[in-house]
């Protein structure tokens, strides 16, 4: 497969016109059904010319996946406007990781799936959900250090249960349609996980960081 870099700009033109017509066909008609030709067709190229950009379907459809994901990660980070304390942040990563997850769920589920027969997606699987897992125990991690989280617990796979929880959750509900407003579900799964790491609400997180502030710590 051609990388990016060694592309003209007519080359990244192409290939990106593949990608986008091969995520709109996975996502009509599911990995299994595309075709090559199918693909081709939506984005006005010739059977030989994919070849050029792509080694095979499960190369394309990595490509498509991992573009999916990475678009999850962005549009789930908290951003600065958020306010500082660790209750109302991962308040905010819930959902905004419910939202992500409701415009890409249908990829990620189709790579799930092709995961166990595809040793190659597998890898790419595992690849792509250490993002989350790295972003979760770094977060952890941070909160342990200022000794607002249980010292006791292992980051990872904390990190690894934890995101397991909100991710299940969000197919049960937005996939298998199953029966919660969004802010009841935010509300929940953020209670649930700040039990889980030690950190029991905001109002309580404040208050003690208060009272630290005043005794000088």
């Amino acid at each position: 497969m051609i990388v990016k870099s060694e592309l003209t700009a007519r080359g990244r033109r192409t290939r990106d016109a593949l990608v986008r017509a091969g995520r709109d066909a996975f996502d009509e008609h599911g990995y299994e059904t595309v075709r090559i030709d199918d693909v081709c067709a939506r984005a006005g190229v010739s059977h030989g010319t994919f070849y050029t950009y792509f080694d095979s379907k499960e190369a394309l459809f990595g490509e498509v996946a991992a573009a999916a994901v990475g678009e999850m990660f962005t549009a789930s980070v908290v951003g600065p406007g958020v306010p500082g304390d660790p209750y109302a942040r991962i308040e905010a990563a819930n959902r905004l990781y419910l939202r992500a997850w409701a415009a890409n769920s249908r990829l990620v589920r189709m790579l799930e799936q092709a995961a166990t027969a595809e040793e190659g997606l597998r890898g790419l699987l595992l690849e792509l959900r250490e993002v989350f897992v790295r972003r979760g125990a770094e977060g952890l991690r941070r909160l342990q250090e200022q000794g607002l989280a249980d010292p006791a617990l292992d980051p990872r796979l904390t990190a690894v249960m934890l995101g397991g929880m909100v991710e299940h959750f969000a197919h049960v509900w937005l996939d298998l349609g199953e029966r919660a407003d969004e802010r009841t579900a935010v509300e929940l799964l953020t209670k649930l996980w700040a039990r889980a790491i030690g950190l029991t609400s905001a109002s309580s997180w404040q208050q003690e960081t208060s009272g630290w502030q005043q005794e000088g710590v």
